[in-house]
């Protein structure tokens, strides 16, 4: 009978050969001076360079790691979220394999969830050692993400994070949207959400696998998982709300401007043809596009309505 640890500890990778046998080695000393059971799930996301080969050979020295690989490079998401469904530790950790990310900090983090009843604890990098081409444009994405949220939380796109397991069973997490973990996790009903300052070293092997097009997608996901989160479940009151609202404005200055004609007319005012009025094609503008977001509304209720999962609710406990 399998014992569950007390930590599972997930490494998304992606061409890391070298700092893997000093990461591994680094967790496991750590979970020995605590006397932690531990694992550590290492996904490979489809490297090219030997790190398979080198989980492989730390495999015959480390009992507790286990470890994914992908045929091709999906993604840090798609790595996480085979990583959260392997795990069987009571609290879940994840870090990058860049020796960036301290396992030092995992006892203090793992009390915050054991002791102090966290859901999830997200790391902050007060001091970053990264360039400031990379730094400023992540603090004014952390500033976006708490003002779209309302999470306050200085650091969403850390790697290292703490999480009770129930949290990484209970979301989903795709495409990119590993930067947003805390906005899935609250919108799954888990809002214990909490923030240690961590260290956060240089760089010591190779290079940064994320270029300038991560600002650019992580912009879209956040507008994308703001979205689902509010409105996953009832599109109609989005897309029916804005396109009635459009519908509106576009009738009343349609029977506005048709009004005036008339009253000019009755009253022998010089008159301008309806059709030389761009306030006119501007409201004909507005009537389409009202009823074509009501529509959008309406189809995606009945998509949501023929969902499978549509009645599935996070129920946490239960009492027959």
């Amino acid at each position: 009978m399998q014992t569950t640890p007390d930590i599972s500890v997930v490494v998304p990778l992606y061409n890391e050969e070298e700092s893997l046998a000093e990461l591994v080695a680094w967790i496991d000393r750590v979970a020995r001076a605590e006397s932690f059971a531990y694992e550590i799930i290492m996904v490979d996301d489809g490297s090219t360079d030997a790190s398979w080969a080198e989980i492989v050979r730390l495999k015959s020295e480390y009992e507790s790691l286990r470890a994914i690989r992908f045929a091709y490079n999906c993604g840090k998401s798609a790595a996480l979220y085979c990583g959260f469904a392997a795990a069987r530790g009571e609290v879940v950790f994840t870090m990058d394999a860049d020796l960036q990310d301290s396992p030092d900090e995992i006892p203090q983090m793992r009390r915050m969830i054991v002791d102090e009843g966290y859901d999830l604890v997200s790391g902050w990098k007060r001091d970053r050692h990264d360039p400031a081409g990379k730094r400023w444009p992540s603090k004014f994405f952390n500033f976006t993400a708490r003002l779209v949220s309302g999470i306050r939380l200085h650091d969403f796109n850390c790697g290292l994070k703490a999480y009770r397991r129930k949290v990484v069973k209970s979301i989903e997490v795709y495409g990119e949207m590993h930067r947003y973990i805390p906005i899935l996790a609250k919108r799954a009903g888990f809002g214990r959400i909490g923030e240690k300052e961590v260290c956060h070293r240089a760089r010591k092997y190779g290079k940064s696998k994320f270029g300038i097009e991560r600002m650019v997608k992580g912009y879209l996901d956040l507008i994308t998982v703001s979205f689902l989160s509010r409105f996953g479940r009832s599109p109609m009151y989005f897309f029916g709300g804005l396109g009635t609202l459009m519908f509106l404005a576009g009738g009343f200055s349609t029977v506005w401007i048709i009004a005036a004609k008339l009253y000019k007319q009755a009253h022998a005012l010089p008159i301008r043809p309806v059709t030389e009025q761009p306030l006119f094609y501007l409201s004909m503008l507005a009537v389409v596009l009202g009823v074509q977001l009501f529509l959008a509304g309406f189809i995606g209720e009945l998509i949501n309505r023929a969902a499978p999962g549509r009645n599935d609710y996070p129920v946490d406990e239960k009492i027959d």
